[in-house]
Order: structure tokens, then C-alpha cells, then sequence
């Protein structure tokens, strides 16, 4: 934390930038900005990329990942596969997919340019806290998304717990894992802190748990995070004054984007439970 607040923030690199170039700035950065900026937040609310295993290919520059599937209908058994069912599991290989562009937006207020530290607070605080949001939904909702993988099962009944989180929770160490993550809906969230012990009881056993409105209430994706999925990172990203596309705003006005490269893959699909709570 001591080094990110030494360094000049993305807003502050963006504000020099547009000194030096006026409406034609862009700054490549070296690092994806979602991951580069502390939270100031009294109250943390962690965004999704902050439980998965983050994979920078300008670091590591990988071509393929391994995967698993559970076994087929017929396949013979193998030793010990009762007990252990993860045994007969098939292993594969694949290339690493196409990384995806996750794109955000802000206007900048009139005259904002004026003031360096207002500058770098809104681009700061509003775009990058945006390309966040944006990037959840990468990772969760976009076609490539765990929420979208039709390979993650769902789990509706409750037995023999009293939480479909807790049913999940226990097949995913029947498989050999443990669920580390929940993502779950705020309504959800804070019902269940209203109600019960059990987002506390969660958080003390060591499940990392990220609320976001992108996740239908009434579910929650549970799941081992740190060893069921990786995220391939470019490790890099761009802010620059753009047109923006028809229907980003409701009023003409200059726009700032910036832009990150990444894709969730899943390398333990039975470690992902979408569940109805």
C-alpha cells in the first residue's frame, strides 16, 4: 500500500497527459488500473477479480491452461473412486482463449481541467471505480462469464443443511476442494445479516465474500476461487479521450474511456456451484 500511494495515480498520470496533448491524451499503462488503485473506502467492498488467481501474461506470458471434467456415464470405475470421486475426473489442455476488451465511460464536467486534483479524483473515483463495475460484469455476466458457463451445475435444495450456500459448500469438499468465495446480491447480503449468522459465519471460516447487484437475487455463485479459475490479465490498459458510441449518455458532452484486456477461464468446473437461495 505504501508504494501504490508513493506513485502518481492513473488520474494524475491522465491529468499530465492531457497538459501535454490537450483532447488528443492517451496513456498506456503498464498495469490493469482496476488492480492498481488503493480503496479509500472505510468499508470495503472487494470486486470479483479480487478472489480469483490472477494471471499477468505481459509477466507470464502462457499459451495453454489445464482443465478438468467430472466422469462420463460409462467410463469404468477406478480405485478408490467412491471415496474420492475427483479420481476419475478427465484432464485437458486448451490454448489460452482471446483475452476480451472491458470498456468504461465518464463525461468530463466542464472546466474540470482546471483544478489537477479534481482532475485526478474523478478519473480516479468515478472512471476507474466504473471500468470495476464494468469488469465484474466481464467476469461474471459477460458471454464468458462464470454466471454464463453452462458447465458450473446449480444447486436448489437445501439437503441436509439449512442453506443451499452451506449444501454447496459441502459438495464442493466432497470433491476434494473448498469453497473459499461467495458472490451473492446485496439485498441478499444484508437479509441474511438481518437474519441469521450466516454471512458471519462464513467470513470466519474463510470465504471471501463479494457483494455485487450483478448477481440475480435470490442466487449466489459459491465456489473455490483460488484454484477452480484463473484470470488471464493482459497487464496493461488505456485511457483516452474517445467518441463514444450512440446511447453511452443522454447529452453530448466530452468523454474520457478507458480500457482493460482479460478473460476468466475455468480450470475445476465441479468447484462452482450456482445456487438458489
Amino acid at each position: 500500500m505504501a508504494d501504490r500511494r508513493s506513485q502518481m495515480s492513473p488520474g494524475r498520470h491522465f491529468f499530465e497527459a492531457y497538459r501535454k496533448d490537450g483532447l488528443d491524451a492517451v496513456v498506456d499503462f503498464d498495469v490493469t488500473v482496476t488492480d492498481a488503485l488503493p480503496s479509500l473506502r472505510r468499508k470495503p467492498r472487494f470486486p470479483v477479480r479480487n478472489m480469483l488467481k490472477i494471471v499477468n501474461l505481459s509477466e507470464d506470458p502462457r499459451q495453454l491452461y489445464w482443465h478438468e471434467t467430472t466422469r462420463q456415464p460409462g467410463d469404468p470405475e477406478v480405485t478408490f473412486g467412491q471415496e474420492r470421486r475427483e479420481l476419475a475426473n478427465h484432464f485437458h489442455l486448451s490454448p489460452i482463449p482471446e483475452l476480451l476488451t472491458t470498456t468504461a465511460w465518464v463525461q468530463v464536467p466542464d472546466g474540470l481541467w482546471q483544478d489537477a486534483h479534481a482532475f485526478e479524483s474523478f478519473i480516479n473515483y468515478r472512471l476507474i471505480i466504473r471500468l470495476c463495475t464494468a469488469e465484474n460484469y466481464t467476469i461474471l455476466c459477460g458471454e464468458t462469464g462464470l454466471l454464463s458457463m453452462p458447465q458450473i451445475p446449480r444447486i436448489t435444495s437445501k439437503a441436509p443443511f439449512t442453506s443451499t450456500i452451506m449444501a454447496a459448500c459441502d459438495e464442493i469438499e466432497q470433491m476434494g476442494c473448498t469453497a473459499d468465495g461467495l458472490v451473492l446480491n446485496p439485498v441478499d447480503y444484508y437479509r441474511y445479516l438481518e437474519s441469521s449468522r450466516l454471512m458471519d459465519t462464513l467470513e470466519r471460516n474463510g470465504v471471501f465474500i463479494v457483494r455485487t447487484r450483478l448477481v440475480e437475487p435470490g442466487t449466489a455463485l459459491v465456489g473455490d476461487f483460488g484454484h477452480g479459475a484463473e484470470l488471464f490479465d493482459a497487464g496493461r490498459s488505456t485511457i483516452r479521450f474517445a467518441e463514444p458510441p450512440p446511447g453511452t449518455f443522454n447529452r453530448p458532452g466530452i468523454a474520457v474511456k478507458a480500457e482493460i484486456y482479460e478473460r476468466v477461464v475455468v480450470n475445476l468446473p465441479f468447484t462452482f456451484y450456482l445456487v438458489t437461495l
